[in-house]
């Protein structure tokens, strides 16, 4: 009888992890052994995926060498597919390993309890394991489950990346039947993009991420329009202005439509400067020291613009809002007319005391540097949110709404929140998303936009540009000076300073 070594003695190319399950002990569905077949000592490692897959069907099917097999219990649930390939349920397509399934079949498969299956292109994919990883939450998945992702991922461009594919390929069980269905191909959802400048720096196409060069950022208290940093999260909405409509409703108040001309009629108009960033920004310094998720952002995800148009504080109250008699509201909801195939829209919160604080500065804005807003930016209508993460800045709003909660968007619940650097964003659960407080007020940023990093200066004094804000967007006047190579910032503090929160965070992805 042939001797078995343990597990920790066998090299990992000799460990092949079957494809389907031994029957499970007195039939229970929780309670499952695993098989792991040991290839003979002549196998020869194979390099080639397509290979390696075959190989391993005919070990754990029982087709090439005799190949011992040794059982570990106590693995993750076996998926749905493994089950019917033991049972040899499944077609195989003609000369290749992995089986075939009809849409019908897949479409069987659409909750936690049949297998969250997907496809895309012509692969088949069981994703049931990583419908609670998604860095985009669960239930982003689970309406795609059942069918294709394609559409979402057309939408959500930031999936077409090579480590992306490589996730997904690990958890392919098969072909869909027929191939790809060119039939079906989606249409492109960012054909009809605004035109951009082409000196912004590109991070993302689609959706549209760009920042503004460093030249652009340290050459005066404002940023040109047209190089104002850019961060998308779907498509950009084309809005009719003489048909657009703001809707006001929720909690303590009633019930109001507002035109665009309404807006510029019945409201007092107000001005304010204030500094917008995001939560990303500066990440390339991050990732130079740990590898984190999210947009590569140098230092020009942020810039600053004279924004006019309506306080939300007198909109509130003209819909019939009474802070001192609020009915408990915590929360001002904004939903903007952005959305993805769903038809979910991008959606964000600021907490009551911000939206009604005796600051008022918070904007509905419709111009931005005595400007109408650009597409890119909003039009016809955005929130300005002075001191708080751009992500809170709603664009091409829709609707406002008061609650006693905050936002339940995915980018309030699940995006646009910090953890320690000692977190990894894989061992983050849904508990731990739910439980962490939303970005609100943007922390101390401050860069250096010339010279360069690493650039030799001479000796004397040079005026150096930069940038800074402090804690809630506390603009940091931008002159900073070099001598002899010591910096020595002038900074003034045009208005109160707050106490500091130094609560380490690490933005996930903006």
């Amino acid at each position: 009888m042939r001797k078995l070594r343990s597990l920790r003695s066998l090299p990992l190319d000799r460990l092949l992890p079957a494809q389907h399950v031994i029957s499970a002990p007195n039939g229970h569905p929780s309670s499952y052994i695993r098989a792991y077949s040991v290839a003979p000592d002549n196998y020869a490692p194979v390099k080639n995926a397509r290979t390696l897959q075959q190989s391993l069907w005919q070990l754990t099917l029982g087709l090439g060498a005799a190949a011992a097999t040794i059982v570990v219990c106590g693995v993750p649930q076996p998926s749905q597919c493994e089950q019917q390939a033991s049972s040899g349920q499944t077609k195989k397509s003609e000369g290749a390993s992995r089986p075939i399934f009809s849409e019908e079949e897949i479409a069987e498969h659409a909750t936690k309890d049949t297998g969250v299956w997907v496809t895309y292109k012509d692969g088949v994919y069981d994703v049931t394991n990583w419908v609670d990883q998604h860095p985009g939450g669960g239930a982003r998945i689970m309406l795609a489950a059942g069918g294709a992702i394609d559409p979402f991922w057309a939408m959500y461009a930031q999936h077409q990346t090579a480590e992306v594919h490589k996730i997904l390929e690990a958890y392919r069980i098969g072909d869909l039947e027929g191939g790809a269905d060119t039939s079906k191909q989606v249409a492109d959802p960012y054909v009809n993009e605004p035109k951009r400048h082409r000196a912004l720096i590109v991070r993302n196409p689609k959706p549209f991420n760009a920042e503004t060069p460093k030249d652009a950022l340290g050459s005066g208290p404002t940023t040109p329009n047209e190089l104002f940093y850019v961060r998308n999260h779907l498509p950009v909405p084309h809005v009719e202005p003489g048909a657009y409509s703001l809707r006001i409703e929720g909690e303590g108040l009633r019930h109001v439509e507002l035109s665009l001309h309404d807006l510029k009629t019945k409201f007092k108009r107000h001005s304010v400067a204030a500094a917008l960033q995001c939560s990303g920004n500066r990440r390339h310094d991050m990732i130079e020291v740990k590898k984190i998720q999210g947009l590569d952002w140098d230092i020009g995800a942020i810039g600053s613009a004279e924004w006019s148009g309506v306080k939300l504080r007198d909109v509130l109250r003209y819909a019939g809002f009474d802070e001192d008699n609020g009915d408990g509201v915590a929360h001002v909801q904004f939903e903007g007319l952005d959305s993805d195939t769903s038809g979910t829209c991008y959606g964000s919160s600021i907490p009551i005391d911000k939206a009604m604080g005796s600051h008022g500065d918070v904007l509905l804005a419709f111009s931005m540097n005595g400007r109408t807003l650009s597409a890119d930016h909003g039009f016809p209508l955005r929130v300005v949110v002075p001191g708080v993460t751009g992500a809170r800045s709603v664009k091409w709003l829709s609707r406002i709404i008061t609650s006693k909660q905050e936002s339940q968007a995915h980018w309030q619940q699940h995006d646009y929140k910090g953890f320690s650097p000692g977190v990894s964003m894989e061992s983050v659960t849904e508990e731990d998303w739910r439980g962490a407080p939303a970005l609100q007020e943007t922390p101390v940023t401050s860069a250096i936009c010339e010279p360069a990093n690493g650039a030799h200066l001479e000796e004397g004094t040079q005026e150096v540009p930069g940038l800074g804000t402090g804690p809630g967007g506390i603009l940091i006047s931008p002159c900073p000076q070099a001598t002899q190579g010591r910096w020595s910032y002038a900074a003034e503090l045009w208005t109160h300073l707050t106490t500091l929160n130094l609560i380490p965070l690490l933005p996930s992805g903006t």
